[in-house]
């Protein structure tokens, strides 16, 4: 895998050459070794270790429904009410973040209806923050620390 625009930390690797793991620490288990999964295990590592964010708010596929298409969030940082704050979508870093990544986001959101939008394949990370009165967003110069979201 490639070198992330992410701290390092310690990664916990299984499986095969074939069939290679990581331990996700949000769903506490082993799961395949995507370039997509690289980039979700680095980042919520970045979140929890140097951005502040507990890991026990968090959550990694998150299962979405509308209408019958069944849609999955790649992490949702809840507040202690579990009201939804902030979802992320990761892409392979080899994956150009586009409009097309940004409606995908949009998409969760219209079910979550969160603050924060983070969207990343691990070399660029976007965040924007959601006005809902004034129907605009504005991006963020930096991904923020959780205490500055909550």
């Amino acid at each position: 895998m490639i070198q992330l625009n992410l701290p390092s930390y310690q990664i916990k690797l299984a499986g095969s050459k074939e069939k290679p793991t990581i331990f996700d620490i949000l769903r506490r288990k082993y799961v395949a070794l995507t370039p997509e999964e690289w980039v979700r295990q680095h980042f919520v590592h970045f979140l929890v270790e140097h951005k502040g964010y507990p890991s026990t708010l968090l959550a990694n596929e998150v299962k979405l429904q509308v209408g019958d298409k069944k849609l999955r969030a790649d992490t949702v940082l809840y507040d202690t009410t579990l009201r939804p704050r902030l979802v992320v979508e990761y892409k392979a870093p080899h994956i150009t973040i586009t409009q097309e990544v940004f409606n995908q986001i949009t998409t969760y959101n219209m079910l979550l209806h969160v603050d924060f939008l983070i969207v990343s394949n691990g070399l660029n990370h976007y965040c924007c923050r959601m006005d809902y009165e004034h129907n605009t967003y504005e991006f963020l110069p930096d991904i923020p620390n959780y205490e500055d979201i909550i």
